[in-house]
């Protein structure tokens, strides 16, 4: 398994660092060195996407944010807020390996519950999926492409 592959997201020069035969990168949001496992290889890019393709301000992105789900504490990969301090989208990230499907997608949709963010995205690095949800009626679309910030 190569922990640095490519991915199907814009390639970015992280700041990697080998710490005892452990490589860590330079996380921008958190201001720390994190070990980079495949998840978060996946997470880190992701984050580079929304900040430098979707602008999406660096300053609004949390990583990694607890919430509690019947009782049990669990944590969001990437919640985004607007300058209001409201929740606009969740991001769920997966290793490259672990195939997108449908127990992703109840994950995201279990962590939502206690959210409730009208945009959801869900990748692998490999796969991308972009869906907005519509509480009052009840529904949900996917969509080709996540918005920019500004069109949101």
């Amino acid at each position: 398994m190569d922990l640095l592959q490519p991915l199907e997201l814009p390639p970015y020069a992280f700041k990697i660092s080998d710490k005892n035969g452990q490589l860590t990168l330079f996380d921008e949001i958190r201001k720390k060195h994190i070990v980079i496992t495949p998840e978060e290889w996946v997470r880190q890019h992701f984050v580079q996407y929304l900040i430098n393709q979707k602008k999406y301000p660096k300053t609004l992105i949390k990583l990694e944010g607890g919430l509690r789900l019947n009782g049990m504490a669990k944590r969001s990969d990437i919640v985004v807020f607007n300058s209001a301090s409201e929740k606009i989208l969740m991001v769920e990230c997966k290793a490259p390996a672990v195939t997108i499907d449908q127990k992703v997608f109840d994950q995201i949709a279990r962590y939502n519950m206690t959210h409730k963010i009208a945009l959801l995205a869900v990748s692998n690095g490999l796969q991308h999926y972009y869906c907005r949800i519509d509480f009052e009626n009840r529904a949900y679309k996917f969509m080709e492409e996540l918005p920019a910030y500004n069109e949101l």
